[in-house]
């Protein structure tokens, strides 16, 4: 907001105003620097969430000014990295108690394992800090949980990594499913089909890392105690219970946009099949998944629709689908086009007392999901950065708020609980847990 604006509008606020006091002193300070911590340099990080900050953070006036990570070898590159970006000197820390009893930070950047998320989100909200998280947002419903109840306790602006949320094209479907012009949603088709063996590995990094590098017990923070490993801390998405895999790291994209366009809080059940056909090398994570997911009311179990999903590391053939599909044909936003495609016809519905329902054809404007391991210059990522800047200004609600990372865990956890189990996974609401049968989803 510039100065002048601000001050503008400023001098129209009274004390009948509904915006807090508190809330309110940090409004007044949108013309200060906002004072950025990073919490974990990782390769996201370094390739996307950095590059998106960098496009907007000298007309927001923000500043990466601080790293804390608990490897020594990301410190020294992190700190070189961003001084070498940006500009400016990079204060390190060891890990996250040291960078928040600093006060050195405002806001941070969370790019951490997947298993880490939740818990790191609940300390820098704890420290009174505003958020940017990855996703997923938890692997767990204790973790889940924990993380709403200390979002929602604090006043910290957060948001969570599905970056779909501040898309063009992905707000344009929104509105026209919401708009009732689309109709009921029938089914849903999604996948995310890769072909790249170094997806997730890093053969040489493990070859060199040794214990003394890092701080292991607090990287396995409420994870079950056990010796040092070079793989769970490097290739972590291959192994649960740190990652869930394909759930966790594809699937808690696509079904946001489920839960986003239809009001769904969480499937109602899922099944999955699924393994590790193709890539041998010790992983425990499948590297292919199959799943049908049911959503519905929860009150009315007759009405609904299937959400289909599938991934594959082995043939990227198709890449990523996101197709949403009514009677009166289909929302394409991997085409980015709405089309009659398989709608309802004249011909079809003459004889059946029915008119034919065909959706108009209309382009989608927007960007492209890529599956290439090379996120840089992601425009989605850099908008939905943008959207955290200009709400940690205004305090306004995210487009990814925690609700939304919180209905994205529960289905991801339902996911891997119907995979590991080989059971119908529900969801009970009354208990917010994932049940496989009557038993709670434990790891």
């Amino acid at each position: 907001m510039k100065r002048r604006t601000f001050i503008q509008q400023g001098a129209l606020v009274t004390g009948a105003s509904l915006i807090s006091a508190q809330s309110y002193a940090r409004i007044i300070g949108a013309n200060e620097r906002v004072r950025v911590g990073v919490v974990g340099f990782s390769d996201r990080f370094r390739q996307s969430l950095l590059p998106s900050f960098q496009i907007y953070s000298k007309e927001m006036n923000f500043e990466i000014v601080a790293l804390s990570d608990i490897w020594n070898r990301r410190r020294e590159e992190g700190k070189a990295h961003l001084e070498s970006k940006l500009g400016n000197s990079i204060k390190v820390y060891n890990n996250n108690d040291e960078l928040y009893a600093s006060k050195s930070v405002d806001a941070v950047f969370i790019s951490t394992a997947d298993f880490q998320h939740a818990l790191h989100l609940v300390e820098a909200v704890k420290a009174g800090c505003d958020v940017y998280c990855e996703k997923p947002l938890a692997e767990t419903m204790e973790d889940a949980r924990l993380a709403l109840k200390s979002v929602k306790a604090s006043k910290s602006v957060v948001q969570i990594g599905s970056q779909r949320r501040s898309a063009p094209n992905y707000h344009t479907a929104n509105d026209f499913i919401r708009s009732g012009q689309f109709g009921p949603i029938t089914m849903v088709e999604m996948s995310w089909n890769v072909n790249q063996p170094g997806r997730w590995r890093r053969p040489e990094l493990v070859k060199n890392l040794k214990e003394s590098d890092v701080d292991w017990k607090r990287y396995l923070m409420n994870r079950p105690a056990i010796p040092f490993d070079a793989r769970k801390y490097l290739e972590y998405r291959l192994f649960w219970p740190f990652s869930s895999g394909i759930p966790g790291q594809w699937m808690c994209h696509q079904i946001d946009t489920v839960h986003w366009f239809t009001g769904l809080k969480h499937p109602r059940s899922i099944v999955a099949n699924g393994g590790v056909y193709w890539w041998k090398d010790g992983r425990v994570n499948p590297d292919t998944l199959a799943m049908v997911m049911e959503y519905g009311p929860e009150n009315d179990p007759k009405t609904g629709f299937q959400v289909l999903y599938q991934s594959r590391f082995h043939n990227e053939a198709g890449g990523t689908k996101e197709i949403y599909f009514s009677n009166g044909g289909e929302l394409n936003l991997d085409t980015n086009r709405i089309s009659p495609n398989g709608g309802l016809r004249e011909r079809d519905a003459k004889g059946m007392g029915l008119n034919a329902n065909l959706l108009p054809e209309k382009t989608i404007e927007g960007p492209k999901v890529e599956t290439s391991a090379n996120t840089g210059g992601d425009p989605m990522t850099a908008l939905h950065v943008k959207n955290w800047m200009d709400c940690v200004r205004s305090r306004k609600e995210t487009n990814a708020p925690i609700e939304a990372g919180y209905s994205h865990s529960i289905a991801c956890i339902m996911a891997n609980a119907a995979y590991r189990s080989g059971q119908k996974a529900t969801f009970d609401a009354l208990k917010q847990e994932v049940m496989v049968g009557a038993k709670v989803f434990k790891y």
